[in-house]
């Protein structure tokens, strides 16, 4: 407790910038502790199924999904900076895992390794967009406290700079090409700046001892023409093959690197053309790399053409072509969503940066303003640091307007010029000074009371923390939170099955599962097991069906269909038994209900709520406030006003405490994602009956009429069964056992069921009393076993009862004995 009173006191009596600096430090450490946590929040498919899915389900030989950008017909993502990334990490931490597997009996690879540790990896990588930052303020003198406060405070930095999407990997490339060549501008105008004026002396100077002095100076100085020339045609090469966008991005910044200089007396066209020339050639070796690894990957290259030297066209794969020709079809772009041309300017730059966004747009505009007006004394030099990351900022930008589908992570490339421009303002206010040409009453009104610094600074640092916080917050924890703790409940679930056990599971109103986080061996590749060294399959069990944003009433329709399918299974020949369960916001428990009831399925489908998790908020379906409890889908559940149950909101509100409560609860409980398990209703065990009797009089009530009907109809039977007449006629049996008791002994050994048929089946004993001719013909016969007693036997006489009585199942026996 001292020490951090201590350390908060230090904090309270340092100077500004030292507490810039300090709490800079604490969110540099909140990032990497967020990855820990972890965060649950799922922002964008994208994250998991462009990168993640496919490298560690390939690594370890899981369960996974192949997107359709994956495809070897005409792939559209490169596979070699995932394979880097992710494949070649992963060997090594499987390695340790063995170790710690072996000697401290600890399991390290699980569904949070699968979560965590790509996350580690790009957080890692996030670090150097700070890096980039603070070289380029101590390079030009600007303030890096403040700047690199904002960039660690930042969401985008804290939420998508520690998750495994290709844009975080474009976002710290533009970091640094823009360091490379805010680096070169400076070292070229330097050098520039002293050639020329060594220039000058050298045509002044009066001895030629003094000229050869400044001749050798003047050789002296550096090369500044092709610096970073390799570093920057790499960084190139591998932002277009991460992501073609990255033309976008990276054009601007290499444009200002090819013009630096121009327009002095040391700098010609010549160096622009050798710029562009050696530019091209030094980015081949990157070319050709990631070329041959994607199509080696993709099997369009195998190693024995390559040891053949049977080489084509057909050979290679050119991923950033493939992608570009595909978003340049506007009706599949289409198919992931159409939005205007002035989402990205007016919706996703301020939903990303709030007030410095706004900032940016004003200054933009102030900009293009003093240009078209021909201050041009008022604008920016043309090969400064403020055009360069200006240019940076606003030329994608446009751009990317211009296509139909717009997302806010494809402007993450854009924090580090925006704060690197605009963050001071987060202290010093929109504008320092007066910003306008002419003095207007209202123009004046506008900067006193909005962008001067004693009305704006006050607010805009309180503004950008509240809305940072509350972004992180709600993409990081609560944004389809409930995905990963799903895919963790399956995981144990598949892990602890019996055997030849399926499991189903459907989602709805929800984003995709990522399966390699279930953990399940794949089906689709061989195993080797280091016991019996012997490759082996295995049979795949889990199978996820994914509905989106399907009407609930389709939805139930899937549901029998699945169920139906695994209950012939179960029937079958290979008594296959299954596992179904439905996920789906919690939210949607009163749909699900009355899709239940509409379906007509709750006669035999039992919906047994498993778990909720919370916190999940999936956009598609929002929470209500007239929604319910989620509980389990069944009739009696619905009264109870408990954590399974409903609050009775559909109530009319009489506005007490008690209804505003129930209120509240209704809604928090509807921030999660209710799993529940699908089992078809069976025969009831009689304990179930039992309990179900004693506590409703009514079913009791009518049971014990049932029952006493019963009885009496038994009761009546007997009376009027035929045994009477059995036993009126003792001839029958004394003559039958008496005159043939071999016959007896056989017949009773052969078939004892005959010995009760008089009890049993009353056609019997009135067979016998109805036909004495037969009885008396056949077993006073000498000899049972003779010819006679067959030919008796199949008289006419006995034909005729035959078809009067229709038991046939009496008659049987003796049809077999003869």
């Amino acid at each position: 407790m001292r020490i951090t009173r201590h350390l908060s006191q230090l904090w309270e009596k340092g100077t500004p910038v030292a507490g810039h600096l300090n709490t800079y430090f604490f969110f540099a450490l909140l990032r990497v502790l967020l990855v820990f946590v972890p965060q649950l929040g799922y922002v964008h498919p994208d994250e998991f199924f462009q990168s993640v899915e496919v490298m560690t389900g390939d690594h370890f030989r899981l369960e996974h999904t192949r997107t359709w950008e994956f495809n070897n017909t005409m792939p559209v993502r490169s596979i070699t900076l995932p394979w880097a990334l992710l494949r070649v990490p992963w060997s090594f931490y499987e390695f340790a895992a063995l170790y710690a597997r072996s000697y401290w009996k600890v399991e390290l690879i699980n569904s949070y390794a699968y979560l965590v540790f790509p996350r580690l990896i790009y957080t890692l990588i996030s670090y150097s967009n700070d890096w980039c930052l603070y070289r380029i303020c101590r390079l030009y003198g600007l303030r890096h406290e403040i700047r690199l406060l904002a960039l660690g405070s930042c969401w985008v930095l804290l939420v998508f700079g520690t998750r495994t999407f290709s844009n975080t990997l474009e976002l710290a490339m533009c970091s640094w090409l823009l360091w490379l060549v805010a680096e070169s501008m400076l070292k070229t105008n330097t050098v520039v700046y002293k050639k020329e004026y060594l220039e000058e002396k050298y045509d002044k100077a009066a001895s030629i001892s003094e000229r050869v002095k400044i001749w050798k100076l003047k050789n002296a100085l550096p090369a500044h023409n092709l610096q970073h020339l390799f570093a920057m045609s790499s960084i190139c090469v591998a932002g277009v093959f991460n992501r073609p966008t990255f033309l976008l991005f990276g054009a601007p910044m290499v444009f200002f690197w090819l013009l630096r200089g121009m327009g002095t007396r040391s700098v010609n066209f010549r160096d622009f053309n050798l710029r562009i020339g050696l530019f091209c050639v030094c980015a081949l070796p990157a070319l050709l790399l990631f070329i041959f690894c994607d199509s080696l990957y993709y099997q369009h290259l195998t190693v024995g053409e390559l040891h053949m030297l049977h080489l084509g066209i057909d050979n290679f794969v050119f991923t950033p072509w493939n992608f570009i020709k595909y978003n340049l079809d506007s009706a599949q772009t289409a198919t992931h969503g159409v939005h205007p041309c002035y989402v990205h300017l007016l919706v996703n730059m301020p939903l990303l940066f709030n007030v410095l966004g706004f900032a940016s747009l004003v200054a933009f505009a102030q900009l293009l303003l003093r240009f078209f007006c021909a201050e041009y004394q008022l604008l920016p030099r043309f090969q400064s640091i403020v055009s360069l990351m200006s240019g940076a900022i606003f030329v994608p930008l446009f751009f990317l307007s211009l296509i139909n589908h717009q997302e806010p992570r494809f402007l993450l490339p854009l924090t580090f010029p925006l704060l690197l421009l605009h963050a001071p303002k987060l202290v010093t206010g929109f504008s320092a000074t007066y910003p306008f040409q002419t003095q207007h009453r209202l123009l004046r009104w506008l900067y006193e009371r909005i962008l001067s610094r004693q009305a704006s600074a006050p607010h805009l640092l309180r503004i950008w923390y509240v809305c940072n916080v509350v972004m992180t917050l709600f993409f990081g924890f609560i944004h389809q939170a409930g995905i990963f703790p799903l895919a963790q409940q399956m995981s144990r679930v598949v892990a602890t099955k019996p055997t030849a056990t399926h499991v189903h599971l459907l989602t709805s109103h929800t984003y995709s599962l990522p399966l390699h986080l279930v953990n399940v061996p794949s089906s689709r590749v061989l195993h080797f097991n280091p016991q019996t060294h012997q490759r082996y399959r295995h049979q795949r069990d889990f199978f996820l069906y994914e509905y989106g944003g399907l009407a609930l009433d389709t939805v139930m329709h899937k549901v029998k269909l699945i169920s139906g399918n695994c209950e012939l299974k179960r029937n079958g020949p290979t008594r296959l038994r299954y596992k179904m369960y439905l996920a789906l916001p919690a939210s949607l428990s009163g749909e699900l209900h009355e899709a239940l009831k509409r379906s007509n399925a709750s006669s035999y489908l039992n919906f047994e709520l498993l778990s909720v998790f919370y916190p999940h908020l999936s956009t598609e379906a929002f929470p209500r406030l007239q929604g319910r409890h989620p509980c389990d889908v069944d009739a009696p559940h619905w009264t109870h006003d408990d954590l399974k149950g409903t609050c009775a909101v559909e109530q009319p509100p009489n506005f007490s405490l008690s209804y505003l409560s129930r209120q509240f609860s209704s809604i928090v409980h509807q921030f999660g994602l209710a799993l529940y398990e699908i089992d078809v209703r069976r025969k009831q065990p009689r304990k179930i009956l039992i309990k179900i009797c004693l506590f409703n009089p009514q079913i009791l009530f009518q049971f014990l009429i049932c029952l006493a009907l019963f009885v009496a109809v038994a009761q009546a039977g007997y009376i009027a069964s035929p045994v009477a007449t059995y036993a009126a006629a003792p001839a029958f049996a004394a003559t039958t056992y008496a005159a043939a008791p071999s016959y007896a002994a056989t017949y009773a050994a052969a078939a004892p069921v005959t010995t009760y048929s008089a009890a049993a089946v009353p056609a019997y004993s009135t067979y016998a009393a109805a036909a004495p001719a037969y009885t008396a013909s056949v077993y006073s016969a000498p000899a049972y076993a003779g010819v006679a007693p067959v030919a008796t036997y199949a008289a006419p006489a006995y034909t005729a009862p035959v078809t009067t009585y229709a038991a046939p199942a009496v008659i049987s026996p003796f049809l077999k004995k003869k």
